[in-house]
């Protein structure tokens, strides 16, 4: 991610647009405004192909965005079906919205759709600083598995993706590569001379909040110990071969329940 952070505030209340975005330029943050969900949109698509003219998008004067800022209740595209369009185009985008009204039944939908959070007018902008600080985070995945070519290729997966990748393929010492934040474990059910059962536990130990996703290629051999690693809890277990995608989703799912906890949602 850039050193800039680059934050799309999108209200049709100009007043409330200019007061966010000189915030966030004062605390060192790119601030990009729109006044409409529709313009928003348009600014979404920008990059990194301008999609209008089929041409490189200039990232030496623009970038992709890292965050959307937007109000539920607008004109023509409320803050949901803005939303819903982004998630289809940039499901990575994290979006946050606003409302003037707590038991707004968007809110609801909002949410339950994937939004990172709905926060009530006035806003607490403390909050919100902590927020876009916790963006910077880099994503990493530690995979632990015992065979070589998995655990590469695997690596090679997402690293294209642009997560940071630590491949782990002792099974010892596994808890001294990890941090309390913004990782997610890749742990393997069978692994040569010791027990992931054990391994799990050590990183409960350490780390009680760490996601951990089980991997596995003997469902029914490893069912009792996989039932057992999520009543320790393991985040989910995939089973092998798994397309990436699924793993992809959890990733993604994991990352919103961070973001969303940095807000107190």
């Amino acid at each position: 991610m850039r050193e800039t952070l680059r934050i799309l505030v999108v209200d049709d209340d100009r007043r409330m647009t200019k007061t966010l975005a000189n915030i966030f330029r004062v605390k060192g943050y790119e601030a990009v405004v729109a006044h409409s969900g529709s313009e928003a949109l348009e600014k979404v698509m920008e990059g990194p192909l301008d999609y209008a003219q089929n041409k490189p998008f200039d990232y030496a004067q623009n970038g992709p965005l890292d965050c959307v800022l937007t109000d539920i209740r607008m004109p023509d595209l409320d803050g949901v079906e803005l939303y819903r369009a982004i998630k289809a185009r940039r499901p990575d985008l994290p979006v946050v919205l606003m409302t003037a009204y707590s038991a707004d039944r968007l809110v609801e939908e909002g949410l339950e759709e994937g939004a990172i959070a709905a926060l009530t007018k006035p806003l607490d902008i403390n909050a919100l600083l902590c927020f876009f600080s916790s963006l910077r985070w880099e994503q990493s995945v530690v995979v632990v598995d015992d065979d070589t070519r998995f655990c590469e290729t695997l690596a090679d997966i997402l690293q294209q993706r642009n997560f940071a990748v630590t491949p782990v393929t002792d099974p010892y010492g596994v808890v001294e590569r990890l941090k309390a934040k913004g990782q997610v474990v890749l742990l393997d059910m069978k692994l040569d001379g010791v027990g992931s059962l054990e391994v799990l536990k050590q990183i409960r130990e350490q780390y009680p909040c760490l996601p951990v996703i089980l991997m596995t290629g003997y469902r029914e051999e490893m069912a009792q110990e996989i039932a057992v690693a999520l009543k320790l809890g393991a985040y989910a277990c995939l089973y092998k071969p798994f397309q990436i995608e699924e793993l992809l989703q959890l990733l993604t799912k994991i990352r919103r329940q961070e973001l969303r906890r940095v807000l107190g949602c």
